[in-house]
């Protein structure tokens, strides 16, 4: 079923997507992707669990994956237990090669504080690229309003850093939208959410954020850096 596409293809298909709802964009992945070549990326945050809703009520057998760096919050771990229990997935852990102890016997103590990029690379960006070697279709919950870096984002691209497509279902979305979904249905998700954490990493590098500061600024603070390379 599945098939190379081109990026003019590609274009075409995210303009006929553009404020449809998300669930017409998970449509079409689903329907021109096979199961074991499309996977949704699930960190257990507002979007990626609103997501996993709609993703399991087109298609309940679909491949969800996540990407374990040894640093996660506890709850960022129960909620992933709460979707399992509320709806049968499996989600695939994707996890560093190196042990939080050998990568420090290599690099230092606490790399994140350090060089938080060196360490976004061995926890993340590796474990992510050995994830999507073996799919052709990727979904993410990465919204427009998020960062600057995000703000020109399409529904549907290629995705050239790792060479597979790339499905964005709520680019149009604001962060309203997401609760709204997430109330509606009666999605499990993470509790730091309502202790002003509205953007959750990692917990050495993740801080509540204050009333009227931007969203992420509690991601990597004191750092000039808002994103780990997920999506650059």
């Amino acid at each position: 079923m599945s098939r190379k596409w081109t990026d003019e293809e590609l274009k075409k298909v995210s303009e006929s997507l553009e404020g449809k709802a998300p669930e017409e964009a998970i449509r079409w992945a689903v329907e021109n992707f096979s199961t074991s070549d499309l996977s949704l990326a699930c960190s257990f945050g507002a979007e990626d669990v609103a997501l996993v809703d709609m993703l399991v009520k087109i298609k309940p057998d679909a491949r969800i994956f996540y990407l374990d760096t040894g640093l996660l919050f506890k709850e960022s771990l129960e909620v992933r237990d709460r979707l399992v229990e509320k709806y049968g997935i499996r989600p695939e852990r994707y996890g560093a090669k190196s042990t939080l102890e050998e990568m420090a016997a290599e690099h230092g103590p606490e790399l994140w504080k350090s060089h938080p990029d060196k360490c976004c690379d061995i926890r993340k960006m590796v474990p992510l690229a050995e994830a999507l070697s073996d799919l052709k279709c990727w979904i993410t919950g990465i919204r427009r309003d998020q960062a600057p870096t995000r703000a020109n984002a399409p529904v549907v691209s290629w995705d050239a850093k790792f060479g597979l497509v790339k499905v964005n279902p709520l680019v149009r979305w604001t962060s309203e939208d997401v609760w709204n979904y997430i109330k509606a249905n009666g999605v499990p998700y993470n509790v730091l959410h309502d202790q002003n954490y509205p953007s959750i990493g990692c917990e050495p590098c993740t801080k509540p954020v204050a009333p009227g500061e931007d969203p992420r600024a509690g991601r990597w603070a004191g750092f000039q850096k808002t994103e780990c390379g997920l999506h650059k």
